[in-house]
């Protein structure tokens, strides 16, 4: 484990289970166990009555958002009974948009007009008919400064010509709800605040996108166009209207300008009784050999685990870890993979553990799965779902239209695509790439070796929904399964598959925060390599099939993404990637993908790190990485 933490009781499914507690206060703990509802508890500017009622107290009538302290010197408009203020601001460097859009530390946001400059440049860059006179939804992941970015954005919205802006309530609303929320409501598109499964609090990282009226992420060629604004602008066009009350459900009206709260799990909860058998997931959770735990990370799906997993599926209430979101996510690491949901794998890796184990992140879109001490890697995840989804998912019925994958994501789900003689595709990295596909209907399950799965139901990856999945394969293997029998398992099922499709040894090595001009000189090196080597070539042992920096034409609109990600791939089916991650907000993150195929069942067993450490090392060898970053060991290990 990565950090040493004190021991404390807690409950998974009404059994005792010792498990380490991620670092927070007593009253912070009390509050994860008991106060499992949307209704936020965030430490700062609480009032006692608030504390009582699990609510923040209402916003000041007053504006207080950071952005009008330049309108004194604006100009000032009145359209429909509604002020406009143009704020005069000049421009910030540096606000190009990554992989998920906008991150950087919260202190950087909180400069004078930072995040509006943001903000008004992509009204800037879309078509009026996107956005005038329409309905865009705004929603977060709860973490700090989401409270005072959502007035700044609610404001120039309305200044912008937006006619009605939908904000879940008390500013919550994860990355996958707000895609259903678009789709649902028939909305122009919507912002997100979230820095994903970066760490939160006012040291921490901040973050916003803007997704689509089909709910899928803003695509480069408006991306490019924001950066582009923000280079230049002059102006911010604000509605002069107090900050919005966001802790009540319900409408408020600024002359042609409308905000409504909404509930922040309804729409997506009802998404999901469309989906999915859930009357059959929760027969699964009844059975009494049958032990479920999922861990919400103090972020924003903590928002949704007791309507749907308590209320709607029946679990017992002590199957929620760190329910309650929290603006710091209780001082962890919103990340479900090994290392940062310690607290979830020591429960999984314990004795008597629950059958199935999951985690999300700090948005919602990215999802950890594990039986009783087993790991499924996020690339074997999506296949395992893609192989069984037609006959346990009620969505998928009809049949799949395609699969795809990231780039650096195994092969696992190609070899299903063979089998199953579906449609395949090998997209970059950004769930941007994937909507597209499903817009056309050539796409139906898809994932990422990042923790992200989801379908075409919406055009984000989906945390939840991947854990209704797995739920979903459990209860129909088992749904013949009398009292007493046992269960077939987590285990039992990925090692089916292998059997049947071979296994995909898989492992990622991260390398965060690296000193940018290194990480770059890196890829430089790496580059000229590609551009000497000849297929046939030995390297470390093994037989260079081709080498490559990963291009992609869209096959819908024939647009080009360059320059993806280094590829090493050899005649045995192994393969090594490179690539600079977009999601972090200081630094470069390297990643290094290694993965070998193994059709032999006798040899599926064998630790992962054990079967790729000749990959590992001519990775380590061929990159040079220590000599150019000076880091002798990755942050993460996946």
């Amino acid at each position: 484990m990565a950090m040493a933490m004190k021991t404390a009781e807690c409950c998974v499914s009404g059994h005792g289970v010792a498990a380490p507690l991620r670092r927070m206060s007593a009253a912070a703990i009390a509050s994860s166990r008991n106060a499992l509802s949307f209704q936020s508890v965030f430490p700062r500017r609480r009032s006692r009555m608030a504390l009582r009622n699990g609510r923040f107290p209402p916003c000041s009538s007053a504006s207080s958002s950071p952005i009008m302290a330049s309108a004194a010197a604006g100009t000032v408009t009145e359209t429909d009974g509604l002020p406009i203020v143009s704020v005069p601001t000049k421009p910030y460097e540096g606000q190009k948009t990554g992989t998920s859009g906008l991150r950087k530390k919260v202190k950087v946001f909180q400069q004078e007009n930072y995040l509006g400059n943001w903000i008004q440049a992509l009204f800037d860059s879309l078509a009026p008919e996107d956005y005038k006179d329409g309905v865009l939804v705004l929603g977060g992941d709860g973490r700090y400064f989401n409270r005072e970015a959502a007035q700044i954005i609610i404001k120039i919205a309305g200044g912008n010509g937006v006619a009605k802006i939908l904000v879940g309530r008390d500013g919550l609303l994860s990355t996958p709800a707000v895609s259903a929320v678009i789709r649902k409501q028939k909305a122009n598109g919507g912002f997100i605040m979230s820095a994903s499964h970066n760490p939160g609090g006012p040291d921490y990282d901040w973050g916003i996108k803007f997704n689509y009226s089909s709910g899928q992420p803003a695509p480069e060629s408006i991306t490019d166009k924001i950066y582009a604004n923000t280079l230049n602008i002059s102006e911010i066009k604000v509605a002069d209207i107090p900050d919005v009350d966001l802790s009540q459900l319900g409408v408020v009206n600024y002359g042609r300008f409308t905000v409504e709260v909404v509930d922040p799990v309804s729409d997506y909860l009802n998404l999901m009784e469309s989906v999915f058998d859930l009357d059959l997931i929760k027969s699964l959770i009844s059975k009494p050999g049958f032990r479920f735990v999922f861990d919400a990370m103090h972020a924003v799906t903590g928002a949704y685990a007791k309507p749907i997993f308590l209320d709607r599926l029946g679990a017992d209430p002590g199957c929620i870890l760190n329910g309650v979101p929290l603006e710091d996510f209780g001082h962890g690491h919103p990340d479900p993979n090994l290392t940062y949901a310690e607290e979830l794998v020591s429960i999984m890796n314990g004795e008597n553990a629950p059958d199935l184990g999951a985690a999300s992140d700090g948005d919602g879109d990215r999802n950890m799965i594990l039986g009783s001490h087993f790991f499924v890697t996020p690339s074997d995840s999506v296949a395992l779902i893609a192989a069984n989804a037609q006959e346990s998912i009620p969505y998928f019925k009809n049949g799949i239209n395609g699969l795809a994958r990231s780039m650096p994501t195994s092969g696992s789900l190609d070899r299903v695509a063979d089998k199953m003689n579906l449609p395949f595709f090998e997209v970059p990295t950004g769930w941007k790439f994937f909507g597209n596909l499903m817009d056309s209907g050539k796409l139906s399950i898809c994932g990422e070796e990042s923790f992200g799965t989801g379908s075409d139901h919406i055009r984000e990856k989906d945390g939840i929904w991947a854990v209704l999945a797995w739920l979903s394969i459990l209860a129909h293997r088992n749904k013949d399964k009398k009292p007493g029998e046992k269960l077939v398992s987590v285990a039992d099922i990925v090692k089916e598959h292998w059997a049947l499709y071979g296994r995909n040894f898989f492992s990622r090595y991260d390398y965060e925060e690296c000193d940018s001009e290194g990480a770059n000189q890196m890829i430089s090196h790496l580059r000229g390599i590609i551009a000497s080597v000849q297929p046939g070539s030995e390297l470390g042992g093994y037989t260079l099939q081709f080498a490559d920096d990963f291009s992609y034409t869209d096959p819908v609109d024939g647009s080009v993404a360059s320059k993806q990600g280094i590829r090493f791939v050899f005649s045995d089916g192994s393969r090594i990637i490179f690539r600079l991650s977009g999601t972090g907000s200081a630094g470069a993150t390297i990643r290094i993908y290694v993965e070998q195929f193994e059709p032999d069942a006798t040899k599926h067993d064998q630790d992962a790190q054990e079967a790729l450490k000749p990959l590992i090392d001519l990775a380590l060898s061929l990159s040079k990485l220590q000599e150019f970053t000076g880091r002798d060991k990755p942050t993460v290990i996946t």
